[in-house]
């Protein structure tokens, strides 16, 4: 098989809502009038943001799903993406379980394969997806991270912290049960993009980010771009462990220390973190129930910079932070 046939057996289909598709040199898409384009791309590179046994059609969900959330981020309805794939041979068994991943979960958002490139080398995917936002009265209702002001509340979406759980079993540092590790391994392998959640916020959060490489390093990226800082409890944080619900894995087998880690800098989550005044409190409930993603306050935008940590009892955690610092692939 060839480079052209493998694409078409595997990675064409009719174009839906683009304008032009897959086979000529370029995509066409027409953006709806009074919407802009909302563009990311992401790179997972094997060895370095997967393993290389991981099922294939749970790579090719993820693969779509990390872009999905930066849209999610954004308040952006998905259109399309295109893909870059390196492989290292024609292994149909893979590009068939692969392409059954990545179509399920771009089907479920209504967002189309327009197009890219297909390569021989080291396993490499690069999505680049695009989606639409609206634009009112000459402004973009797309949610920025520059907007957070002093006084707004601090949220999260759904959980965190059990895609850094289910690293550290894979890599043999935690024993877990088996009913949590998959629990927790679904959620390092085949994280929700929140994109329901970031439709709803629109108009209601004043900043957004997604937590791609740790909730206290991604939430900094957010506070510097709107000049402000953060009060973050801790003691609400910790909770944000899904797989706590499910056993008492933690009680005496991961120290406090530990889970904060996962929890604050665990990376993989591909949740939100997101501001809103207090006075929109009861419609941040509103879009989290029409998204069906509970969201969770656990802290402050302050005036003052930096981001500071509290405790159970309102005490200030040691200022370093080291431990939580996100991750960085050239650090």
């Amino acid at each position: 098989m060839g480079e052209f046939d493998l694409i078409t057996r595997y990675f064409t289909r009719p174009a839906a809502r683009a304008a032009l598709g897959v086979g000529d040199d370029c995509a066409l898409l027409q953006p709806r009038p009074g919407t802009q384009l909302a563009i990311s791309s992401d790179m997972l590179v094997e060895g370095r943001h997967f393993f290389a046994d991981v099922d294939p059609f749970t790579l090719g969900h993820k693969a779509l799903a990390v872009n999905l959330s930066d849209l999610a981020a954004c308040g952006a309805k998905p259109l399309a993406f295109t893909l870059a794939l390196a492989l290292p041979t024609i292994d149909e068994p893979w590009l068939a379980g692969f392409s059954r991943g990545l179509f399920a979960l771009a089907d479920l958002h209504g967002c189309e394969l327009v197009g890219g490139d297909t390569t021989r080398g080291p396993l490499n995917i690069c999505i680049t997806v695009f989606g639409e936002v609206p634009v009112a009265g000459g402004k973009s209702q797309a949610l920025l991270r520059s907007g957070a002001q002093p006084g707004d509340d601090l949220y999260v979406s759904g959980t965190l912290g059990d895609a850094r759980l289910a690293l550290e079993a894979l890599r043999g540092q935690v024993a877990l049960p088996a009913s949590v590790f998959a629990q927790a391994r679904a959620r390092l392998e085949q994280p929700s993009p929140r994109v329901a959640l970031g439709l709803a916020l629109r108009g209601v959060a004043s900043a957004a980010i997604d937590i791609s490489d740790g909730l206290l390093g991604d939430l900094q990226h957010m506070l510097r771009a709107s000049g402000t800082g953060a009060t973050l409890d801790t003691s609400v944080a910790i909770d944000l462990i899904a797989a706590r619900a499910h056993s008492d894995w933690a009680a005496g087998l991961i120290s406090l220390q530990k889970q904060l880690q996962y929890v604050l800098a665990g990376g993989d989550d591909y949740e939100l973190a997101f501001s809103a005044p207090p006075s929109a409190r009861q419609a941040v409930q509103h879009a989290a129930q029409l998204a069906g993603t509970p969201v969770t306050r656990i802290g402050q935008i302050d005036a003052a910079p930096g981001l500071r940590l509290i405790d159970a009892s309102g005490q200030t955690a040691p200022g370093d932070l080291g431990p939580f610092s996100a991750f960085d692939h050239f650090a």
